[in-house]
């Protein structure tokens, strides 16, 4: 679709823990998933703000109602507060990307937003209304297939995205994906957190931590496989700051991905056409935030041996591939694909 001065592209990656926008102009942003409102009088004359937005809401969590609105890539169910809160991250992005929004040069925006493989309908309706005013036109493709589009993977490929709330799954055969194409795994980087802070429980009872804690520890140190170094933590123990080893604890909460992640790969590459299931398998992009846990490629290739080897790789900038891949997407889109896809 030919850009004017008028229409404004933007590729959104609405995440569990981490958003970003990608727009025609080049600017790129992303912020932390994360909206808060002062919860009292003494809040409220310390923030001197009405509403914090990404890290600094996630900084300053103690005096906010702080929400993280989007539960496995989509908004929760059963809360008009965190309806309002991905409205503050999407406005908050749009007006980050530098749209003009109001007054006589007010821009047509199209937004192509990604969203994971197998969304229900309700929720990618919910998600529509919250772009209310906010876009002009809004096409909902799933996180995989906006990756693939960016890197031009569109033949004989499969793309892995690994994030906080799901892994989204999406074999390209040189045409937009089906449902049959896709599949959403719950087992992403918010299991490995709950997993972790569960094993830490059980093997170091009095270890005071938070959730907040422990998703810094996982970004920091997170891996499968042989450990290259061990991982210490310091935290109070009875009041105490003390330091722990919690190198097995980690490699076992990363590797309880595996197993699901491992079944639904082959799986889907055996339901590919013969002739090219050796070219899917040898073409295999794994992308999102956990796409950068030490070893995955290594895990997710010995279990393609089974089906006589393979090869996977990362995306090179794991922090914009879906929503660069959603703004090619917007660019790109003709009238009648925006009418069929937005539908």
């Amino acid at each position: 679709m030919e850009e004017t001065n008028e229409t404004f592209c933007v590729g959104i990656d609405l995440g569990t823990s981490r958003s970003s926008i990608s727009a025609s102009n080049g600017e790129r942003h992303i912020i932390d998933s994360y909206v808060g409102w002062p919860v009292d009088l003494v809040a409220r004359k310390l923030i001197k703000k009405p509403v914090l937005i990404g890290r600094e809401a996630l900084d300053s969590r103690s005096m906010l109602d702080l929400r993280r609105p989007l539960e496995r890539g989509l908004i929760k169910e059963g809360s008009e507060k965190d309806e309002r809160a991905v409205q503050e991250i999407l406005r908050h992005l749009m007006s980050l990307s530098g749209v003009k929004q109001k007054g006589k040069s007010r821009q047509k925006v199209r937004a192509v937003i990604g969203v994971p493989a197998e969304a229900f309908r309700v929720s990618k309706q919910r998600l529509r209304g919250a772009m209310d005013g906010i876009a002009d036109s809004v096409m909902l493709v799933s996180e995989p297939f906006a990756v693939a589009y960016g890197l031009e993977a569109l033949l004989h490929a499969m793309i892995i995205d690994i994030g906080a709330g799901t892994a989204d799954f999406c074999v390209m055969q040189g045409r937009y994906p089906t449902e049959e194409d896709q599949r959403t795994l719950p087992n992403a980087g918010d299991s490995i957190d709950e997993q972790l802070a569960k094993l830490i429980r059980e093997h170091h009872p009095d270890a005071q931590f938070s959730i907040h804690m422990i998703r810094d520890w996982k970004e920091k140190w997170s891996f499968v496989g042989q450990p290259k170094d061990p991982v210490l933590i310091t935290v109070p123990v009875k009041g105490k700051a003390t330091e722990l080893d919690i190198t097995n604890e980690m490699r076992a909460a990363c590797e309880s991905i595996l197993p699901p992640v491992c079944e639904t790969m082959i799986d889907l590459i055996t339901r590919v056409e013969p002739e090219y299931q050796s070219k899917v398998r040898n073409n295999i992009i794994v992308a999102g935030g956990s796409s950068l846990i030490a070893g995955l490629t290594e895990a997710l290739n010995k279990a393609l041996s089974e089906l006589g080897g393979g090869r996977t790789s990362v995306v090179k900038d794991p922090i914009f591939a879906g929503s660069d891949g959603g703004l090619e997407i917007a660019r790109d889109a003709s009238t009648a694909d925006w009418e069929k896809l937005s539908a």
